[in-house]
């Protein structure tokens, strides 16, 4: 059996190398030549899975995404074929609410603000959406949600878009993007909704670029600096508008779910529902996988305050490392070539290919030196915390 994977995936050798021969591929680039002959497919989001892609093969049985979204596969074409799919919903959840919540903390350091004192507004409340609203409830951020989708069949309270905006000193964005139908996504926040932010909110899109109008956002930021942007997606991606990037407190090249966990998380889906598909009994775990937890003395005493936490989250991740390194290298791609985006498209994707995988908050064993209330850093989703 033939098994063509992203070269970006994690951990393919160690969970389907018994299975059949491994080929790894560039994904963005993948080509029906490359795939003809391949059993197996096992790609992420940059892969779209079509009619086109797959017309020279005839013999596949499991297309896999590592992902949650699922916007880059053809389903009605693969089902009208009978191949079995499979995506990764949740997988990498918890690295991208715990990715949100260090950006906020970091605004509120830049700032001199108070996480704690505001209002996030979290439109999507799927598994990120809900990720995020738990690193943010757990340390006692009021929250509030907006999503029209599940609201009917979801326990939770909900608001509306606009009573959301007139609440919300934060707004954070988790929405699968769709492009038509009564709650469609392409360019939910356009130049009119932009322009209704109240006075210094934070906007952060951690899901797809195009739910912000992004040649919007920059004629609303050239009139509106109380408007803070933390971006890790971008329109038009791997290519995004350069002329953004200033624009933006916070920029990153579509990392946020890119821990160890939650990639190792994704393919180990796969390979679950790849296992069934195949008949056969799923032998080995994730845990096995990944490194050992990390252990620190801590004195959580001091953690209450703000600049503390962050301090410790810095230890798990810093995201301000990211921040420079895009700006670096999509500012050098521009000057370098400007009326080719082939650098700054390059540049976009070998950052996500050479992250440096961070960990989760799950991956620091933290030891509690006496202090009876350290519950929500428990809830946070750090281990260890008796």
């Amino acid at each position: 059996m033939k098994i063509l994977a992203d070269e970006n995936m994690p951990y393919v050798q160690q969970l389907f190398g018994d299975l059949g021969t491994i080929e790894t591929v560039n994904g963005r680039e993948l080509t029906p030549e490359q795939v003809s002959d391949a059993d197996v497919l096992l790609v992420r989001s940059v892969t779209q899975v079509n009619d086109a892609l797959l017309s020279l093969n005839s013999k596949l049985k499991f297309v896999g995404s590592a992902t949650i979204g699922t916007d880059h596969i053809d389903t009605h074409y693969l089902a009208s074929r009978g191949i079995p799919f499979s995506n990764a919903p949740g997988c990498n959840a918890t690295a991208v609410g715990e990715f949100a919540f260090i950006a906020l903390l970091e605004l509120a350091q830049r700032f001199g603000e108070q996480l704690k004192e505001k209002t996030v507004g979290i439109v999507g409340a799927g598994n990120t959406g809900t990720a995020v609203a738990k690193c943010l409830e757990a340390y006692g951020v009021k929250v509030l949600l907006h999503d029209p989708i599940i609201a009917d069949n979801d326990p939770r309270d909900f608001v509306s878009i606009d009573e959301l905006i007139k609440a919300c000193d934060v707004i954070s964005l988790h929405v699968p993007i769709t492009r038509a139908g009564e709650h469609k996504t392409w360019y939910l926040f356009d130049e009119a909704r932009l322009n209704s932010l109240k006075l210094g909110t934070w906007l952060l899109n951690c899901c797809r670029g195009e739910v912000i109008d992004n040649r919007a956002l920059i004629k609303v930021k050239q009139t509106r600096d109380d408007i803070k942007v933390v971006l890790d997606v971008w329109e038009g991606e791997p290519n995004p508008m350069l002329d953004l990037i200033p624009y933006v407190e916070l920029a990153t090249p579509h990392i946020a779910g890119y821990s160890l966990e939650g990639k190792a998380r994704g393919t180990y889906m796969l390979y679950q529902k790849l296992m069934t598909v195949l008949g056969r009994e799923v032998d080995k775990s994730m845990t096995s996988l990944l490194p050992a937890l990390w252990s620190t003395q801590l004195d959580i005493a001091n953690l209450p305050s703000e600049r503390a936490l962050l301090q410790l989250s810095r230890f798990i991740y810093d995201l301000r490392d990211d921040d420079a390194l895009f700006r670096k290298t999509m500012g050098a791609g521009s000057v370098k070539n400007a009326a080719d985006n082939s650098l700054n498209n390059n540049g976009f994707d070998l950052m996500r290919k050479n992250h440096k995988h961070r960990r989760e908050f799950s991956a620091l064993r933290v030891a509690n030196s006496g202090v009876s209330d350290v519950n929500w850093l428990s809830n946070l989703g750090f281990s260890g915390v008796d």
